[in-house]
């Protein structure tokens, strides 16, 4: 016989727990929407309060904070009055901490003293916040601090509410927390009295159907308790799985709409610089690839100008990276200012930017909007308390006729930036295929003289320093040649400048001073006495921190004795040096003469000659070939012999190549001669054969 009360206690009982089961969440989860709601009411009409009640004080600290670092926000006088206020204004309601950012999403005030500076770019709250819209996230928390003190085991619903300005625009975030405890305690005993309420309507239901069904007889009443059963059971599925696929919707909208948003923001850092707001290097070339076909269609011409500031790299070691953004910014600016809105202009990083010109008619049209980028640096700008003065180098070149690529015209245009800076600041240039050709040659020397400095393609030939009255030979002075086996021989003034700048010079320099010594003592030992040799140091050498355990480490190997060694210097590289004065303190006290070249070319004077530890003054040669001709270089070289009695320095003259200029020089007193008259610069062998035999 078929058991219709078991059959029944079980669909019941199972029925009972499904419907529990999609009630009480169903509840809770009305309940505390409902609960949430009204909390955000709250704090929006505390918010609103706030804003009311204090909005000077928040204007007022608002636009103080932007750029402040977290000891100010800390620390200063306004935040400590505000912070005042807010606790009379809070005091005995249910909100227990305020926190305020700003756009950036910097924290300018908060109820916790030491969270100030704090970024909240990344709070899902925040981002929301910004853009106008608010958000609320309940959580509970084992203790939290708060306007009254410590709280332990609360529930807080924490808002994050936008501050809007005057023109309604979002000026930054409110973020309050308020104590909901009470709130969720109610809720959750409301919750077990509604469980129990529904288990006894329930377990009556049970029992009165039980009841029925007991007496219930026949087939067909079995049936319609199945079908009744069964009716019932996809009513409740349908209405769970309807909630479900609510709850899935409501989650894909929101997830689509972040993605969106992030996406827009994602597209904007791809095309834009974050700093300036001008396009970047990736959209300068889209655009001007974009633009190389459409002048191509046309038959127009287009130009690029390459901006490069001159003096950047000081304001940013001087006065640091956050004063160098600002800069960065008003040139940007400033510039946007003299740029036409059918071109575009860039930065492509650091402080260099770039410009595109299209449909141009002609250079003059080109050279008109040069000009003016140029003069956009006459007048300072002011950042705070500083007044900067800046230049800036252009370099120009057309399409077609100076490149119809991408890659060549930036390039061609950089190149024109150079020549522009090289002839001096705040110029600008055009492009000529005579650039790129100096160029490649200057590469291509380059390469050579790195593989010159391993292939023993260089020598150092020595000129011969005399004594005046006696042309006794007293020193040389060391110079390097390079012989190159795909230039010939080639001189040092169109070597040593691409050393320079290229960084070769340390290493050149090192070599020359080792050969130099190596040399001499090799010629001492087997009889041939140099009494002192001369060798001339580059401002990069003097640079390097190491240079005195190099040169230390350069006569310890090869024995030279420091008094035999004498390093030239020029003024300008003296002046270009560091704590220079401590540096040349240094050498002589290690026993090596110092000798001041090209004197009375730079800076030449006696309050700051005096200052230097150097033994010799050295006549350049350009007033050497005056004697004779002109009075004025005659007179400088008898201020020179004056000055060098006075401060008691020894005096060499270089460039000396008549009998005439050796008795002029005598006759002031001068000590030693070099030049053509006594000898040019020879190799080792020929010096010594020349010198070996008494003259």
């Amino acid at each position: 016989m078929f058991n219709l009360s078991r059959y029944f206690s079980t669909v019941s009982f199972i029925l009972i727990v499904l419907a529990a089961g999609v009630l009480g969440p169903l509840y809770q989860k009305l309940s505390l929407q409902q609960m949430q709601d009204l909390a955000e009411g709250r704090n929006l009409a505390m918010a609103q309060v706030f804003q009311n009640s204090l909005r000077d004080s928040l204007d007022t600290l608002m636009s103080d904070s932007v750029g402040q670092n977290p000891e100010f926000l800390m620390g200063s006088e306004e935040v400590r009055r505000l912070r005042a206020e807010v606790l009379g204004l809070m005091h005995n309601t249910a909100i227990v901490k305020i926190k305020i950012y700003n756009r950036l999403g910097n924290t300018v005030f908060t109820s916790d003293v030491g969270k100030a500076g704090d970024s909240s770019l990344g709070n899902p709250g925040f981002r929301s916040a910004i853009t106008g819209a608010v958000s609320s996230n309940l959580t509970h928390r084992d203790s939290i601090d708060s306007f009254e003190g410590t709280q332990a085991e609360v529930d807080i619903l924490a808002s994050y509410i936008p501050i809007r300005g005057k023109d309604q625009s979002v000026e930054g975030v409110f973020e309050l927390y308020q104590n909901v405890t009470p709130f969720v305690v109610q809720l959750n005993r409301n919750m077990w009295m509604v469980t129990g309420g529904v288990a006894l309507v329930f377990a009556a239901l049970y029992f009165m159907q039980f009841l029925v069904v007991r007496r219930a007889q026949g087939i067909l009443e079995d049936q319609e308790g199945r079908i009744s059963a069964a009716c019932d059971t996809l009513e409740i599925q349908v209405e769970a799985r309807t909630d479900e696929l609510k709850r899935t919707n409501t989650q894909l909208e929101g997830e689509i709409a972040e993605r969106r948003q992030a996406q827009s923001k994602l597209n904007y850092l791809a095309y834009h610089d974050p700093l300036t707001g001008l396009s970047n290097r990736r959209s300068f070339i889209e655009r001007l690839e974009e633009s190389l076909r459409e002048s191509a269609r046309r038959d127009e011409r287009l130009a690029v100008l390459f901006i490069d500031l001159d003096q950047f790299k000081q304001v940013n070691d001087s006065l640091g990276h956050g004063v160098g953004d600002e800069l960065l910014i008003s040139v940007a600016a400033r510039l946007s200012e003299h740029v036409r809105l059918i071109d575009m202009l860039a930065r492509l990083g650091g402080d260099e930017f770039i410009c595109l010109m299209e449909g141009v008619r002609g250079e003059d049209e080109v050279e008109i909007l040069a000009r003016e980028i140029v003069g956009a640096f006459e007048l300072p700008f002011v950042l705070g308390d500083h007044e900067l003065y800046l230049s800036a180098s252009v370099g120009i070149c057309l399409a077609p006729e100076d490149g119809n690529s991408v890659l060549d015209l930036m390039r061609n245009a950089d190149t024109a930036m150079y020549r522009a800076k090289a002839a001096g600041r705040g110029n600008f240039h055009f492009y000529t295929p005579e650039m790129t050709r100096d160029a490649q040659e200057r590469i291509r020397m380059e390469n050579l003289l790195r593989r010159a400095l391993d292939n023993g393609e260089l020598s150092v030939h020595l000129q011969p320093q005399v004594e005046t009255r006696s042309g006794r030979l007293v020193g040389a002075e060391a110079l390097v040649r390079w012989n190159s086996p795909e230039l010939g021989l080639v001189m040092p003034m169109r070597f040593i400048p691409l050393a320079e700048d290229s960084g070769l010079i340390v290493g050149l320099g090192n070599w020359v001073l080792r050969e130099t010594c190596r040399q001499v003592m090799q010629w001492r030992k087997s009889g041939f006495e140099l009494p002192q040799v001369s060798v001339n140091l580059s401002v990069k050498q003097l640079e390097r921190p190491e240079f005195i355990d190099v040169l230390t480490r350069i006569l310890e190997e090869t024995g030279m004795d420091a008094p035999s060694l004498k390093l030239e210097l020029t003024e300008s590289v003296v002046m270009a040096v560091g704590q220079s004065f401590e540096l040349l303190e240094r050498l002589r006290d290690l026993g090596i003469r110092l000798s001041l070249d090209d004197f009375g070319t730079g800076y030449s004077s006696l309050s700051y000659l005096k200052m230097l530890p150097v033994q010799q003054l050295k006549i350049d040669k350009s007033f050497v070939d005056g004697i004779g001709k002109n009075s004025g270089d005659e007179a400088i070289i008898r201020t020179v012999m004056e000055l060098a009695r006075s401060l008691d320095f020894e005096v060499i003259a270089e460039g000396v190549e008549t009998v005439e200029q050796s008795e002029f020089l005598q006759r002031l007193g001068c000590d030693q001669l070099q030049g053509h008259l006594h000898g040019k610069a020879m190799p080792a062998p020929e010096f010594r054969a020349r010198w070996s035999i008494p003259s």
